[in-house]
This record gives structure tokens, C-alpha cells and sequence, in this order.
């Protein structure tokens, strides 16, 4: 029986959130991970785009097919000088930071499965970088350098889910170029690139607009001085949904929209448009989704495959022909300052990892 020695995961949890990474500066991370997993006996390099890939040959089993285990090595904002601290069982941020469980809590629940499983087939052990962004590390991967046809990705919150689908997202950047005057003496020699955003946004459909379909405008930018008409703003947009026709088709009616908005004042637009994730779903009685679900009910667990809105490495992974199922690493309020993680959690995530690669060893 593979005995986790929950106090070396915590430990090594801890140092690792301490490693500031948020999306872009992840080379101390990568770094550091590339130390641990060396001195672990496996084969670690990063490719051309800066994610990691490691290897580690079979152990207690012959024959088995790879299996590709998978987290990526970025924080969101604020992730700079997080302090972790453990109360009552729990960690969380002692600062003004996120905690960054997601996914050090992944990465941390990975290492020490690999260090105590008695068995398990050749692994394949992906980390991008830059996933809380657009998922741009997965996107450069080097897939070369994988075999793997399925695998486990350790980025789900809940133990009590299994994520095996996500949503087609287009990202849609605006910016709007009117023509400036002094707002007081001569504001008709103005065109406001501020009134050219609000008319286009209002006109906007957003929120749910159907069980499958969303649209939002997250940020919003422009002037510099309270008494000039404006002639620059900008607006970044994003529109999702499960069916990836009809999220196309919602993207290019919101730039439609945008665009006809903007010109009727006079102003001129530039829209960007970026489609950073195909809508993908995998069998809810498909073999990982199987092999997650055992696994996890050996640590009291009944977790019922989802189709999540959001979006994980995993759809571009299934893009790639790799079967990924999501499975939960036990942290709460991601994104969050209230960010945390159970140290019991973190126990069954990391037991429940242990017994997938028994079963799939033996898949």
C-alpha cells in the first residue's frame, strides 16, 4: 500500500506558491519543478515555448500504455509574495494574494503520487505555462515529444466532479480611434472614442444568453484628462458557448455590431478577434472518466462527470486526440484572495491519483 507522506506535499506545496509565477515569469517555477523531477529519476526539458516535459519509465507493471498527467505552472493576479499559513487545517494566504493552489496544488499532489505509487504505466508529465492568459502554453506544446493517447489533468477544484468537456471562447480586443478637442471650448470639432465604446457595448447582447451561450465585456479603457474630448479607447470582449457554430457566429455578430456602432459617430475601429479554444467534450463513460470515478470512490468519493463553461489545457489536449479528463486537486475560490485548500483535500486528491495510475496500469 503506497503510504503519502502528507507532511513532505504540504511542505513542498508551501515552497512552491512562495515561487512567484504569475502568467508569463513562470521560469523559476519551471526551474524548480526541473530540479525536483530530475532528482526524482525522471527525464525533464522544457520545450522551444518554455513547458515542461518529463518522463518516468513504468514501475511495478509490463506492457502498459503511457498516460499523460498534466498542470500548469502559472498563478493569476495577485500572485507576487504569497505567504501561505495553515489554520485549522487549512492553507491559505496570510497577504493581499491569491493563494495559488491553483495549480500548485496539482503540481504538488503529482510529485508526491510519483514519489510513493507502487505502480503505475509510463508516465508522461506535461506543465505549460501561461494557461490563465489562453492557454498559450498548451497551444505551443511541443506534442512531439508526448505519446500518450490519454491522461489525468489535475485542475479541477472539486474532488466531486470530473470535468470532460469546455466551451468553443472567442476573445474579441477593440480599439477605437476618434479625434480629440477641448471639451469646453470646442467639443463639435471632437469625436469621443469613449461614446463610440459605450454606444457599441450597450447594443451589445451580453450575459447568459441561452443554457449554452454566453458574452461579456470585462475591461474597458479611455481618456486622459477629465476636460478633452477622447480619442482613444478600447474594450476587451469575450463571447463562449458548448456549440462552437454558434459562438462563431455570436463573435462575428458582435463585431458586426461594434463596428456599426463606432462608425455611425464617426470614429474609426480595429477588432481582434481570437479564437482561443474549440468547444470539445469527451464520453462521460469514456475509460478516464471511468478510472477517475474508481479511483476517487476508494477515498469516499461519488464524482459525477460535468461539461464546464470555463476552459482548462484539457481542450486542447482533446483537440490533439488526447483523452483528458479533469479531475479536482481540493482547492476552493480560485482567482480569489479567499483562495484555500483543505490539507485533507489535498490527502484523498493525491490517494485518488495513486489508485488512477494503479488502474490505468493495469487498463
Amino acid at each position: 500500500m503506497s503510504e503519502i507522506k502528507s507532511d513532505r506535499m504540504v511542505k513542498q506545496f508551501m515552497e512552491m506558491v512562495k515561487i512567484d509565477s504569475e502568467s508569463g515569469d513562470e521560469a523559476r517555477m519551471m526551474e524548480y519543478l526541473l530540479g525536483e523531477l530530475r532528482a526524482m529519476g525522471g527525464e525533464a526539458d522544457l520545450d522551444d515555448y518554455g513547458n515542461l516535459i518529463a518522463k518516468f519509465p513504468a514501475k511495478g507493471c509490463e506492457g502498459a500504455s503511457p498516460v499523460l498527467l498534466s498542470c500548469h505552472a502559472d498563478t493569476v493576479k495577485p500572485g507576487v509574495g504569497i505567504e501561505p499559513v495553515i489554520e485549522n487545517g487549512v492553507i491559505h494566504s496570510a497577504g493581499d494574494t491569491i493563494l495559488g493552489a491553483d495549480d500548485k496544488a496539482g503540481l504538488a499532489e503529482v510529485l508526491e503520487a510519483l514519489r510513493v505509487a507502487e505502480v503505475y504505466p509510463p508516465i508522461e508529465f506535461a506543465v505549460s505555462r501561461q494557461e490563465e492568459i489562453g492557454l498559450f502554453g498548451v497551444k505551443n506544446m511541443d506534442y512531439s515529444r508526448l505519446s500518450a493517447k490519454r491522461g489525468f489533468l489535475m485542475d479541477n477544484d472539486t474532488l466531486d466532479t470530473i470535468v470532460v468537456g469546455g466551451p468553443s471562447y472567442f476573445a474579441i480586443d477593440v480599439d477605437i480611434r476618434g479625434k480629440a478637442a477641448h471639451a469646453g471650448m470646442e467639443p463639435e470639432k471632437g469625436i469621443s472614442a469613449i461614446l463610440a465604446a459605450a454606444r457599441a457595448i450597450a447594443a451589445l447582447r451580453l450575459g447568459r444568453l441561452d443554457e449554452e451561450t454566453t458574452a461579456n465585456v470585462g475591461i474597458i479603457e479611455g481618456g486622459i484628462i477629465r476636460n478633452g474630448v477622447p480619442d482613444k479607447a478600447s474594450f476587451k470582449a469575450e463571447c463562449r458557448s458548448s456549440d462552437h457554430d454558434k459562438a462563431e457566429a455570436l463573435a462575428a455578430e458582435m463585431e458586426g455590431i461594434i463596428r456599426e456602432q463606432v462608425e455611425a459617430v464617426g470614429a474609426k475601429v480595429e477588432i481582434k478577434i481570437d479564437n482561443l479554444c474549440r468547444a470539445v467534450s469527451i464520453p462521460s463513460d469514456s475509460a478516464t472518466v471511468r478510472i477517475a470515478q474508481a479511483a476517487l470512490k476508494t477515498v469516499g468519493i461519488d464524482a459525477e462527470p460535468i461539461f464546464i463553461t470555463g476552459f482548462t489545457d484539457a481542450s486542447i489536449y482533446n483537440n490533439h486526440g488526447i483523452e483528458m479528463a479533469v479531475v479536482g486537486i481540493g482547492a476552493k475560490n480560485e482567482h480569489s484572495t479567499d483562495e484555500s485548500i483543505a490539507l485533507d483535500d489535498m490527502d484523498k486528491a493525491c490517494r485518488a491519483l495513486i489508485e488512477m495510475l494503479r488502474l490505468a496500469a493495469e487498463s
